[in-house]
């Protein structure tokens, strides 16, 4: 007699290590690993074993009179900065170090980041760099989970803050759900997706992505409709050129999803915190948008702001989601974030 119960056990046990082995990403290829990328870079080892590895611009920081730390973007690394002159950095005796965020670059994975460890990270690079008892931080579009956690963290390090295009998570609870709402249905279908699987399936976003019948991110494929046309002349420049393929070779070379993926994740994902809960700060933070930000909706960014009165808000008219390509708004940032402290 045949036992079909034993049958659709089988079966099922079949269909669900074959859906695992689907769904598993591939382990990171590790920097300095046996076949992994070489390690190029200066790197401190962390607590954990971790390695972050970064890079120094500016005056040298033992004649610095102001430090700071930058955590780039999406498909950005420790070679980005912040575009700043040199005469500037000069002038105000700026020591800046960009690192590679865990899993970009040269940095090590960190397959248990969170917002937490993201803080946590920051303030023990300032520690083994001698950076001092307070340093200013400074973070681009998707790098703003650094800047947040910081915040919230490790409120007594800080001396400063700009957030530059800081992207928003849609289901931080203090956003009215017909606000948010409204500005999740103006995206594309494809991020809309990216954007539920971060928060009720991260677990799914590696095999989600590759699947190419899929609707998935238009940022992570380089085609999100850009409003801005300085924005959309920029990223055409970056795709004719190189630039781009060359960034994201960086960026991603020991794994895309200890990079990319873990950042959407983390930053799209469910958090520890509403930054809006936050109160007031003793130090001073700074928030640039562009008004025609096509990556980050200018509406949320504007609530927000509404109601943290203790962020300085800079809405820049006719302006896009990458800041820094327009000259001298390195410098900009700089002398704002800085002034009280240059008199």
């Amino acid at each position: 007699m045949v036992n079909y119960s034993a049958i659709a056990a089988s079966v099922a046990i079949g269909l669900v290590s074959w859906f695992y082995a689907a769904i598993k990403p591939p382990k990171p290829s590790l920097c300095g690993s046996e076949g992994g990328p070489p390690v190029t870079a200066t790197r401190i080892r962390l607590r954990d074993g971790r390695h972050l590895a970064y890079k120094e611009w500016g005056v040298p920081k033992n004649k610095a009179r102001f430090k700071i730390i930058f955590c780039h973007g999406f498909s950005g690394s420790r070679l980005d900065g912040i575009r700043a002159s040199p005469e500037s950095m000069e002038e105000l005796g700026v020591y800046l170090v960009s690192f590679d965020r865990p899993g970009y670059g040269e940095s090590d994975p960190n397959p248990r980041r969170s917002l937490k460890s993201t803080a946590l990270d920051i303030e023990e690079l300032s520690d083994a760099l001698e950076l001092g008892s307070k340093f200013f931080l400074i973070s681009l579009s998707i790098g703003g989970c650094g800047a947040w956690a910081s915040i919230k963290y490790i409120p007594e390090r800080i001396a400063g803050v700009a957030l530059l295009t800081p992207v928003i998570n849609y289901h931080w609870p203090s956003f009215p759900k017909k606000l948010s709402q409204e500005a999740y249905e103006q995206q594309h279908v494809g991020d809309q997706w990216s954007l539920r699987i971060c928060y009720y399936a991260p677990w799914l976003l590696h095999w989600w992505m590759s699947q190419s019948w899929l609707p998935s991110s238009t940022v992570v494929k380089g085609t999100t409709h850009l409003p801005n046309h300085r924005d959309a002349e920029y990223r055409e420049f970056s795709f004719s050129s190189g630039i781009r393929d060359e960034r994201r070779k960086v960026a991603t070379q020991q794994g895309i999803q200890e990079s990319y993926y873990r950042d959407m994740m983390v930053m799209l994902g469910k958090w520890e915190f509403d930054p809006m809960d936050i109160q007031k700060t003793p130090f001073p933070v700074h928030l640039w948008q562009g008004d025609e930000d096509g990556v980050v909706p200018v509406s949320l960014q504007r609530y927000l702001c509404q109601r943290l009165p203790w962020i300085q808000y800079h809405e820049l008219p006719m302006t896009g989601h990458y800041l820094l390509i327009d000259p001298g708004f390195g410098d900009l940032v700089l002398r704002t974030l800085l002034v009280e402290y240059s008199l």
